[in-house]
């Protein structure tokens, strides 16, 4: 039987890494810029596939943040930061889709389609 010390390391590996720890994680740009932290990770319940983070910005202790889904395809993990890199402007993110933290989440296909678009990403899903 594993200790619980045991059980928590198992939370990442090499190349795995539990939700949990990516929710809360840094997103950075690639001078080095915070620019906001993984607010949760959604994965589509039928193929196991990561469709994106969804990366909270802004506010001032939690209050007056907004939520941008970030395509998982364009976050790119980097060691040295201990968080995820995406290079985006200052400009993509003021015009990225995104939630408000009063607002209720409304993910379906064509919001999913509207971010992969606005991304020029591809589906998750191929």
């Amino acid at each position: 039987m594993q200790t619980s010390h045991q059980n928590l390391e198992s939370r990442e590996t090499m190349t795995l890494i539990g939700s949990d720890k990516v929710e809360g994680t840094a997103v950075y740009r690639p001078s080095g810029e915070k620019i906001g932290s993984i607010a949760r990770v959604m994965i589509d319940k039928l193929t196991g596939q990561t469709a994106y983070a969804v990366m909270s910005f802004g506010g001032f202790l939690g209050f007056g943040e907004d939520y941008y889904p970030l395509p998982w395809s364009l976050l790119k993990y980097d060691e040295a930061l201990d968080g995820y890199v995406v290079d985006i402007t200052e400009e993509q993110l003021t015009g990225a889709p995104k939630l408000h933290a009063t607002d209720e989440p409304g993910y379906d296909p064509d919001w999913d389609r509207k971010v992969n678009d606005y991304y020029h990403v591809p589906p998750y899903v191929i």
